[in-house]
């Protein structure tokens, strides 16, 4: 975009230049003038990248200055590409974003929710380009495309590596730049889930579960989250109790308590809670049957980061939890 204007500047500086040494020659000022526009032709055609969407190929020129996220995983991409956007939605269960990323983002505007977006607030905050979720319908999509270049990742069916095409998604619509450095990341993601798998003397048993109001959920194993613990060699527990294509259970009765049974079972809350949420599961008579569960593998987690967020730095925040936690279980081993 900035080349544009100079190349812009420079074919006028060179019309100016030759009037004023006398080149009175139309030819020679026409010449000029045409490789003016060759050079302006040949620098858009480098800076501008095909990105394919939901909606088709989009045509992308230059780097976005002005960014609005409409999609957790979106923001997670665009700051991971050091780009601050100007706006973002909520986090499920918050009013801003997912603690994970908040400090890198303090003067963020909130723009909506996930399930709801506040068009006024986009409209003023004046895009050069916005990053939408999978799935975005026809119409927003429309209306938001009026605005600035709207990028909407391919809905894919749900799978565990989801996030991780549709990061390359927003990362090619924000530049070549952010396109290496999402590369680069995910190629240590993959190592850091690698390493912790190494380390497993033999495979373990886990569960991700979310506490709502009415009850215990559990979390598809094809999700971000249960798809880092399965990189990081855990065989996932409770599975069959998810229809296909949900994200998670309907809420857990008592009597079905066991089919989660594990050696870590990973308690999730949306609101800070999960400490608390432990220490009510733990004390009650139907967990203290389990056979493989126990207090000690019992581990509070952040419903916004393990069942909500999703991108490079949600990975490298999980996968550190998971450090944490495999070191915690050890300490308490050797005692």
């Amino acid at each position: 975009m900035e080349n544009r204007r100079d190349l812009a500047a420079l074919a006028l500086s060179s019309q100016e230049l030759s009037r004023k040494v006398g080149l009175r020659n139309g030819l020679r000022s026409s010449l000029l003038a045409s490789v003016a526009v060759l050079l302006l032709d040949a620098s858009l055609s480098a800076e501008a990248r095909s990105v394919e969407t939901a909606f088709g190929e989009l045509e992308i020129e230059g780097t976005p200055k002005r960014v609005v996220t409409l999609y957790e995983g979106a923001l997670d991409v665009a700051v991971a590409s050091q780009i601050t956007p100007l706006g973002a939605v909520t986090t499920r269960g918050g009013d801003g974003v997912a603690a994970y990323i908040a400090p890198q983002v303090p003067k963020i505007a909130i723009i909506g929710t996930p399930r709801e977006f506040n068009i006024e607030a986009v409209v003023a905050l004046k895009p050069d380009m916005i990053l939408a979720p999978p799935g975005l319908d026809l119409t927003q999509y429309q209306l938001f495309s009026r605005l600035a270049p709207t990028i909407v990742p391919a809905a894919a069916e749900l799978t565990s590596d989801a996030w991780k095409a549709q990061s390359r998604t927003y990362a090619e619509a924000l530049g070549d730049d952010a396109a290496a450095v999402l590369e680069k990341r995910l190629a240590a993601i993959e190592s850091h889930a690698a390493h912790l798998k190494s380390r497993m003397s033999a495979p373990q048993t886990a569960s991700l579960v979310r506490r709502m109001p009415g009850g215990l959920l559990v979390m598809s194993d094809q999700l971000f989250a249960t798809g880092l613990l399965t990189a990081s060699g855990y065989q996932l527990a409770g599975s069959d109790l998810v229809k296909a294509g949900r994200p998670h259970s309907d809420p857990l009765s008592d009597e079905n308590l066991s089919r989660i049974d594990a050696q870590t079972i990973f308690l999730a809350t949306l609101d800070h809670t999960s400490n608390e949420a432990v220490e009510a599961l733990a004390s009650q008579p139907v967990f203290q049957r389990l056979k493989l569960a126990s207090r000690q593998g019992l581990v509070g987690v952040d419903g916004q980061l393990w069942t909500s967020a999703s991108g490079p730095l949600a990975a490298e925040a999980l996968l550190k939890d998971l450090d944490s936690v495999r070191d915690d279980l050890h300490d308490q081993d050797r005692e």
